[in-house]
């Protein structure tokens, strides 16, 4: 009997464009939706390989009182050296990447949504997906949802969606779009049709 394996669709978009509200209306439909933020906090756990690590790299300083990763004390360890930054995704990305594959290949929907923010910068690695679905909306509107939602100036927020994948590299990379610049009935409509679409592809499988 051949193994049924779930289509793997990636689902990602630029900063506050709205990833998380769209997950939220496939999870209520009873998608899977497995995170690739959730997936960088479960590697570090205390115990785990990826902590280890972490600790023979960077030194026991790491570690908060209770053996976890301080969080805040390493953010600053890398903020401003850009080579500690690069041993510590040297460290945490290939096991977010294996922690999502691994999820995605024990499922057993019909399909499943895996939220990686950064999935047009790293798409060498995810060439796996059956799917790329990509939350979209203008650039001026990104900026004044970050702005609001975060607090930050325009100065920073331009910086933050500066540092990002292009609008353009994102659209050119997505097989699935969709406009989230409009109304919440509009989203609810558009993640409807294409859930009845990912059942469709499923069931061709």
């Amino acid at each position: 009997m051949k193994q049924h394996v779930a289509r793997a669709i990636g689902l990602t978009g630029g900063i506050a464009a709205g990833k998380t509200a769209v997950a939220r209306r496939f999870e209520a439909l009873g998608v899977p939706v497995h995170d690739a933020d959730v997936a960088a906090r479960v590697v570090v756990e205390p115990g785990s390989e990826g902590l280890a690590a972490i600790v023979d790299t960077f030194g026991q300083g790491v570690l908060d009182a209770h053996g976890r990763l301080d969080r805040a004390a390493m953010r600053r360890r890398v903020f401003a050296d850009g080579e500690a930054k690069r041993q510590l995704e040297a460290i945490i990305h290939p096991r977010v990447r294996e922690w999502l594959r691994q999820h995605a290949l024990a499922e057993t929907a019909p399909y499943c949504l895996l939220a990686i923010p950064l999935l047009v910068e790293n798409i060498d690695h995810y060439r796996w997906l059956d799917r790329i679905l990509l939350v979209d909306v203008p650039e001026a509107v990104q900026l004044e949802r970050l702005i609001a939602r975060d607090g930050i100036d325009r100065a920073l927020a331009e910086r933050m969606l500066a540092q990002q994948a292009s609008r353009a590299e994102r659209l050119a990379l997505a097989d699935d779009v969709i406009d989230n610049s409009s109304s919440e009935a509009a989203l609810d409509a558009h993640v409807q049709a294409l859930h009845r679409r990912y059942l469709a592809l499923a069931a061709e499988r």
